[in-house]
């Protein structure tokens, strides 16, 4: 009677490991799905940009040193792989293109442009979908990382070595602050 006690105890513990690990890999799975679609819009906003940017040109003389920051930044974006690094990308861009856009306020002639008009209407959409997969990135890594850090997933967790993933953190002071537009260059 004893042994059959034992066995099904040790029958539950290997039923409760198999669970756990199986959440562990699925929230990881579900984490790397996240960035795969914050890395999908991300690209999305860098491919409608140099369309952006050549219908801009033609209105935006001064604004050269803008556009020599967009494509920097795009030439960047295809060398990084941490989310750090490409939320830090993603927060000069944003800044880069606040700045377009304020700027453009002043050139009704630009305003009135079918192009432009598409274009800011196609990277206002991308922005919020940017923003919604930012958001539920965010939300499945604190899921992650906190079955990694809960007793007892996180004795499996550090059995099978899963690593805490970085929240996508693109907000900095400076792209909290207002966009600068000057006139007098």
């Amino acid at each position: 009677m004893i042994g059959w006690i034992i066995l099904a105890v040790i029958v539950v513990i290997i039923i409760a490991f198999i669970g756990m690990y199986n959440s562990l890999v699925q929230a990881k799975i579900k984490v790397d799905n996240a960035w795969s679609q914050i890395d999908v819009q991300l690209q999305r906003r860098f491919d409608l940009i140099p369309n952006f940017v050549e219908t801009v040109k033609g209105y935006m003389t001064h604004e050269s040193e803008t556009f020599e920051k967009i494509a920097q930044l795009r030439t960047s974006w295809a060398n990084t792989e941490s989310v750090t690094e490409k939320a830090s990308l993603d927060t000069q861009l944003s800044s880069a293109l606040k700045t377009i856009m304020a700027v453009s306020e002043s050139y009704p002639e630009l305003k009135a442009n079918q192009n432009f008009s598409e274009l800011s209407e196609e990277l206002r959409n991308t922005e919020n979908k940017i923003s919604f997969s930012r958001q539920f990135y965010n939300d499945t890594v604190t899921m992650y990382n906190t079955k990694l850090e809960v007793f007892p997933s996180n004795i499996i967790a550090g059995m099978f070595h899963f690593k805490a993933r970085d929240l996508f953190e693109a907000e900095s002071a400076e792209a909290r602050k207002n966009v600068k537009v000057d006139f007098g260059k």
